[in-house]
C-alpha cells in the first residue's frame, strides 16, 4: 500500500511538472509572440524596435479616411518640438524625432446611442522616423510600414516599407518638414 501511494504521488509530481512547463511555454510563447515585432526591421531602414513604447507616446492628432480611423503619437522629442512651434516658426524637427501612426478599420459602435465609427481591426503601424545622418537622401527622414495580421497576432514589413517609402508623398508639405500632422490645439 505504502508503495502504491508512493508511486501516486511520484507521478502526481511527474504531472504537475510536465503541467507547469506546458503552461510556462504557452505563456513564454505568447510574450515571445507579443515582443515579436521589435524583431522586424524595413531593408536597410527603420526598426520596429527603435520605436518601442509608441503606444504610450502623446497623440498628436486623429484623422479618418473611407476606411480607416488613424492615431499620431509622437515621442517626447518631437511633441518638445511641436510645443515649441516647429514647424510653423521655420525651424525643422530635430533629430531623434518620432512620429507612429496607427490604423485601424472601424466598426459602428453599438452601445452608442448615435452613429459613431471606433477602431475594430488593427491594419498596421507607420513609423517615421528624423535623422540627418543616417538618412541624407530623404532630408533626414525615413519611413516604415509594418502591416498587421490578426490571425497569427504578428507584424511583417510592408512590402513598400523601405527607407524611401513615404518621402515621395511628403515631398508635399516641404515647408512644414515633411510632416502632414498638425499639433492640434488642446
Amino acid at each position: 500500500m505504502f508503495a502504491t501511494t508512493l508511486l501516486s504521488l511520484r507521478g502526481l509530481r511527474v504531472a504537475s511538472r510536465a503541467a507547469l512547463i506546458a503552461g510556462l511555454a504557452v505563456v513564454g510563447g505568447r510574450v515571445f509572440a507579443a515582443e515579436d515585432k521589435y524583431t522586424l526591421r524595413v531593408p536597410n531602414g527603420l526598426a520596429f524596435s527603435d520605436f518601442r513604447g509608441y503606444e504610450n507616446w502623446q497623440v498628436v492628432s486623429v484623422s479618418q479616411t473611407e476606411d480607416l480611423l488613424k492615431v499620431m503619437v509622437a515621442n517626447p522629442t518631437m511633441i518638445d518640438a511641436y510645443r515649441a512651434g516647429v514647424p510653423g516658426n521655420g525651424k525643422p524637427f530635430p533629430d531623434g524625432s518620432k512620429i507612429a501612426k496607427i490604423e485601424w478599420k472601424p466598426k459602428k459602435n453599438p452601445e452608442s446611442p448615435f452613429f459613431v465609427r471606433v477602431p475594430d481591426t488593427l491594419q498596421d503601424v507607420f513609423l517615421i522616423e528624423k535623422n540627418n545622418k543616417r538618412f541624407p537622401d530623404t532630408k533626414g527622414w525615413a519611413y516604415a510600414v509594418f502591416d498587421y495580421d490578426p490571425g497569427s497576432d504578428t507584424f511583417k514589413p510592408n512590402k513598400t516599407g523601405v527607407v524611401n517609402c513615404g518621402f515621395a508623398c511628403h515631398t508635399k508639405v516641404m515647408a512644414e518638414d515633411y510632416i502632414f500632422t498638425a499639433y492640434g490645439k488642446r
